[in-house]
């Protein structure tokens, strides 16, 4: 009987060996645990971002004193158009960062909404979806919206910024569990940020005055 050669032999092994290392790492598709989304960008229908209740996005000249924010450039959720956190406004910014898998952050937002409209104009206050998947965020929005609607509560109307990159949250050095207040001086520079979820519109309220001096 014929017998194959050591080499064939180890030939034929190595071959095996590199098949099931391909399929042990194959991309598989879906995930049941939720987390960030690694999804590319896809296009956006108008309806759903009128859903969502995003305000188109302020803008203010660029400070004299550039600071960490000044040139970063995002796109509004309210209509995709460009936007740059550090020139939104010459008032005190408070920016929310937060992702549609984060559930503090869900239960959070209502939060923005009622000290935003306490604050009134002495405060600009702004979300920013920390994730890539933008149809996510304006979809859970929407959801949020319907139900604040039938609770008889404030809908969500805030400005908001798509930030796939967790750009803001780098700028800010802070970490990376969500959710996380930056809180912007008027000249553009970061004044603090909190990481943690808010108890209710008072609590954003006293860390604002904290670290902003603003009292409303």
């Amino acid at each position: 009987m014929s017998r194959v050669p050591v080499f064939w032999k180890w030939a034929l092994t190595a071959v095996i060996v590199a098949l099931a290392v391909a399929v042990a790492f194959w991309p598989r598709g879906g995930s049941e645990n939720a987390g960030p989304s690694t999804e590319p960008t896809r296009a956006i229908d108008p309806e759903l971002r009128a859903a969502s209740g995003a305000a188109p996005c302020p803008a203010a000249p660029a400070p004299e004193q550039p600071g960490p924010l000044t040139d970063l450039a995002l796109s509004c959720l309210a209509d995709a158009s460009p936007a740059y956190p550090g020139r939104l406004t010459d008032r005190p910014l408070v920016l929310n960062l937060w992702a549609y898998w984060c559930q503090p952050c869900r239960t959070e937002l209502p939060l923005f909404q009622e000290y935003a409209d306490r604050a009134g104009g002495e405060v600009q206050v702004v979300t920013v979806h920390s994730d890539p998947d933008e149809a996510k965020a304006l979809a859970l929005l929407a959801a949020l919206n319907d139900e604040l609607r039938a609770q008889g509560r404030t809908e969500l109307h805030l400005p908001g910024l798509q930030d796939p990159d967790a750009r803001v949250r780098a700028a800010a050095q802070a970490p990376t569990a969500l959710p996380i207040t930056v809180l912007v001086r008027p000249d553009g520079s970061i004044a603090d940020y909190v990481a943690r979820p808010f108890r209710d519109a008072d609590d954003i309220a006293a860390s604002v005055a904290g670290a902003l001096g603003v009292t409303v």
